[in-house]
């Protein structure tokens, strides 16, 4: 279990990681020039940057507390919080019509749950 566990992790914080990436730094007219970014034209450059940032937060706390042993719930806690963020992405995708990044947030939202399930679970760093 714990190996998959990892895995899952490590796979959803470079997704986070580059979705962070892209989302802080890259300008918000070339976001919305991309497959996928239409939505970031209905919204403000403060709020796709933000998004960007709970991103890199995210990528670092699916693997740092964990790695470093030093609060690993957190590692969960971030999985749960990641839920929440893919609801919301399913949603803006939805309302767009763009089904395909609505799958695929929702593949994004399982491997999150996964995360969660096993680390407040049977994968736990504490027990």
């Amino acid at each position: 279990m714990n190996p998959a566990l990892w895995i899952a992790a490590g796979l959803l914080a470079v997704v986070a990681l580059s979705g962070g990436i892209s989302k802080t730094f890259v300008p918000k007219e070339k976001l919305a020039a991309l497959r996928g970014g239409g939505w970031t034209s209905d919204a403000s450059v403060g709020f796709v940057r933000t998004l960007g940032v709970l991103e890199l937060l995210a990528a670092v706390g699916l693997i740092l507390p964990a790695a470093l042993d030093i609060a690993p719930v957190l590692v969960p806690v971030t999985a749960v919080c990641w839920i929440l963020l893919m609801v919301g992405a399913m949603i803006t995708h939805g309302r767009r019509g763009e089904s395909a990044f609505v799958v695929l947030n929702l593949v994004y939202l399982a491997v999150a749950a996964f995360i969660a399930w096993g680390r407040f679970g049977p994968g736990s760093f504490t027990g």
